[in-house]
């Protein structure tokens, strides 16, 4: 497998220069060369995030918007700066819109919790087969309170969603339709655009879950006109314990708080509470304040990289990781939808995910190994479990080599 630059607007692609700048790379597992393959568990970070951690840590921590005195100034300046940095990065129209979580599965519970409490029984909510656990639970358990009814979008063997399918189960009755836009158990790309538009011809509400997109294209909320898109830091190369809601300010007006407590009041007696403004009443309690930081941090690297540059990278390995994989004797690629993320699930007949990752794992390359909170996918192909393989800014084409000699390695032991 040669490699070739993938030429950008400006200059080509250097993925050898990206990947100095994440320091966790060049460290060694098992005595072997790091082939780090599960960007799409968890993304690594860059040395500009750790040092703006470390930065804020070391200089400026204090609790935000409640001291009068410096440091909680410039603590306060750095955790609202922050929110601004995703306003834009999002295209949001305000901050008022962007909402701070613990992660997407937080900013979609908070949603079921709050913007929930109307429905009825009766109404519907829509979601697909291919959706992550975090896209379905907090669903299931506002049904079970409220009496509403969870309808489920069909998928095909390919992988793809069943776009007519979508639109039939859309009804008079659908008050939310809450659908991933990369599934991270089988990197489909949902066709999102045809979605919304769709879901808002039958007066419902659409929620995207970003989580696997966010750091690997360009997203305009306004452009997608949903009403609410969710995403979690650390798969956008930024802290852990840090989330993203964001809603249109006319929805997040009209929905109540979701939890009490500090920071989410206006005043507080025995006889009655008034909440503070958008989003804060939304942020209940002192916030991860360091990890916005990073995430900010975060923002500011990729946009640096490029977003359409690294999408263009990951294509590539994508197309040549998939071409390699299907020459791999009793290889087969669960989910080849003609629209992929940089995500490959695949088995390997005679061996379990499990025991693969773990032969895998000795020599020096790190997959995911198991259902990855998609069980309704892995019942769908009537698989127990997959080995998936995932791509960031930082994998490269020897990353793609390592993986396909470990697999003959695991040839080799199970004969």
């Amino acid at each position: 497998m040669n490699a070739q630059p993938i030429v950008g607007a400006a200059s080509p692609y250097d993925v050898a220069s990206v990947r100095r700048d994440f320091p966790i790379l060049a460290t060694t597992v098992r005595g072997k060369r790091l082939a780090f393959l599960d960007t799409a568990a968890s993304s690594q970070r860059p040395l500009s995030v750790i040092e703006a951690v470390n930065h804020y840590e070391r200089t400026s921590h204090a609790n935000v918007h409640r001291g009068v005195y410096q440091l909680s100034q410039r603590a306060t300046d750095a955790f609202e700066g922050a929110r601004e940095r995703v306003r834009r990065f999002l295209n949001a129209a305000s901050i008022k819109e962007v909402v701070f979580t613990r992660g997407t599965t937080e900013s979609i519970n908070l949603v079921a919790q709050s913007w929930g409490r109307r429905l009825q029984p009766g109404d519907e909510i829509l979601v697909t087969w291919m959706e992550h656990h975090a896209n379905i639970v907090p669903w299931q358990m506002l049904c079970e309170r409220t009496g509403a009814v969870l309808k489920v979008a069909p998928i095909d063997r390919q992988g793809e969603l069943d776009l007519e399918g979508f639109k039939q189960l859309l009804s008079p009755r659908t008050r939310l339709a809450a659908f991933t836009q990369i599934s991270n158990s089988l990197g489909t790309m949902l066709p999102i655009e045809d979605m919304v538009r769709a879901a808002r011809a039958a007066g419902a509400l659409t929620l995207i879950d970003g989580a696997q997109a966010v750091a690997h294209q360009r997203v305009d909320v306004q452009a997608l006109d949903c009403d609410f898109y969710v995403f979690s830091s650390h798969k956008l190369y930024g802290p852990t314990g840090l989330g993203v809601l964001w809603a249109r300010e006319a929805v997040l007006r009209e929905m109540p708080p979701w939890q009490g407590g500090g920071d989410m009041i206006r005043t507080v007696s025995f006889t009655k509470t008034t909440y503070n403004d958008l989003p804060y009443r939304f942020e209940a309690g002192t916030p991860h304040i360091s990890g916005a930081v990073g995430l900010a941090a975060a923002i500011d690297y990729l946009e640096g990289l490029g977003i359409e540059r690294v999408h263009a990278h990951e294509q590539h390995l994508l197309q040549r990781a998939t071409a390699a994989l299907r020459e791999v004797p009793g290889l087969t690629i669960i989910g080849e939808a003609a629209r992929k993320g940089g995500v490959i699930s695949f088995l390997l007949e005679g061996v379990h995910p499990h025991d693969l990752g773990t032969i895998l794992d000795a020599e020096g390359v790190a997959i995911r190994a198991g259902h990855h909170c998609a069980m309704p996918v892995m019942e769908f192909f009537d698989v127990p479990a997959t080995a998936r393989a995932s791509f960031g800014c930082y994998t490269d084409e020897a990353d793609i080599e390592q993986l396909l000699s470990a697999l003959a390695t695991a040839r080799e032991v199970f004969g």
